[in-house]
């Protein structure tokens, strides 16, 4: 059994990773460490977990020896020297997106962790999202033929966009791209449409990013001005097209203090998606697509396997540092707009 540590108490140790690890056989949580100047702010949460202790001190993780890993859901800017800090001290680490700032960084954290032995992944949990999980098992389906177009939406209406800062790319994009590497692979080449809508030369509050691979071509878009829902994927193939409903954004999900469950249930019928394509006679057949609901745990699962078993890594180190390159170049692009 694998014992486990968390770095910050915010949504995302408390939705997206404890949830996923307490009833799990084969990993046990030990700690939560925050910073002291965090506390007050999740405060409330703390007596929903009564047997996670709860520190201010990181010295007192990573000198036990009890830890096996140690996962980081801190403020972006920390992630790669918190990372380092956990490597150093002989801790498996997984880390929350965006892993790194640059790719240079990335490949330095990646080098550390061979250097010393151990595993470090990011937990690019969205490639496994209950719709991209539906859109995988439509492909190997056979019933598009061969893929022409694949469309990514994730839309908002926001007035004055998502941030008046260069960030959307980051927080946003990191897993939509990722969703892209991690189904096709590495593209061909890219062509990258940033634009400050709101905040010029400021902000990345628009974006249309296109992936070439052979005769096909995947975009990810984001546009804060959207205001009539808009597909979340759209595919187009040789013999059928697919369309799956707008994601439900969490940021209108009201937060109840207490101690996170997670939905196993599948979704219902109105998020399911509809293909339509050209059958073994040659007829039009039209057929409604099932979304289940999210797989989470796989990171964790594969993160185990590569602990203890020496398996790959379910989000290769290549793919996190494409994914940054990308970051960065889209970016570039976005500042170029004054």
């Amino acid at each position: 059994m694998l014992t486990a540590a968390y770095i910050g108490f915010g949504v995302s140790a408390r939705e997206y990773h404890i949830p996923y690890v307490e009833k799990r056989e084969d990993i046990k949580v030990k700690y939560v460490y925050r910073r002291e100047e965090d506390i007050a702010q999740n405060a409330a949460y703390e007596p929903f977990y009564p047997e996670i202790i709860f520190t201010a001190d990181l010295n007192q993780v990573l000198n036990d020896e009890e830890v096996d890993l140690v996962v980081v859901c801190s403020p972006d800017a920390f992630h790669v020297p918190y990372a380092k800090q956990i490597l150093n001290a002989g801790k498996h680490a997984l880390v929350e997106k965006p892993f790194a700032p640059t790719a240079k960084e990335a490949r330095e954290v990646f080098s550390l962790a061979k250097e010393k032995g151990l595993i470090c992944m990011p937990n690019q949990n969205r490639r496994f999202d209950a719709d991209v999980l539906a859109v995988r098992e439509a492909l190997a389906s056979g019933k598009l033929g061969a893929l022409v177009k694949f469309e990514s939406h994730y839309d908002y209406f926001k007035e004055n966009g998502w941030y008046d800062t260069f960030g959307t790319l980051y927080n946003l994009a990191v897993h939509t791209i990722d969703q892209v590497i991690s189904i096709f692979g590495m593209p061909d080449k890219t062509h990258f449409d940033v634009r400050s809508i709101h905040h010029p030369g400021k902000a990345d509050d628009y974006y249309d990013l296109e992936f070439y691979y052979g005769n096909c071509k995947a975009t990810v878009n984001t546009n804060m001005c959207v205001m009539i829902d808009y597909p979340r994927f759209t595919l187009h193939g040789t013999k059928g097209s697919l369309t799956l409903p707008p994601v439900v954004h969490n940021s209108g999900k009201k937060k109840q203090v207490g101690r996170h469950s997670i939905n196993t249930a599948p979704a219902g019928e109105d998020r399911w998606g509809t293909l339509i394509y050209l059958n073994e006679d040659g007829e039009r057949t039209e057929e409604k697509v099932p979304v289940g609901c999210a797989h989470y745990e796989r990171i964790y699962d594969s993160l185990v396997d590569a602990i203890e078993n020496g398996a790959p890594k379910c989000v290769k180190d290549e793919e996190v540092v494409k994914v940054l390159e990308i970051l960065e170049e889209a970016t570039a692009v976005a500042r170029s707009h004054t």
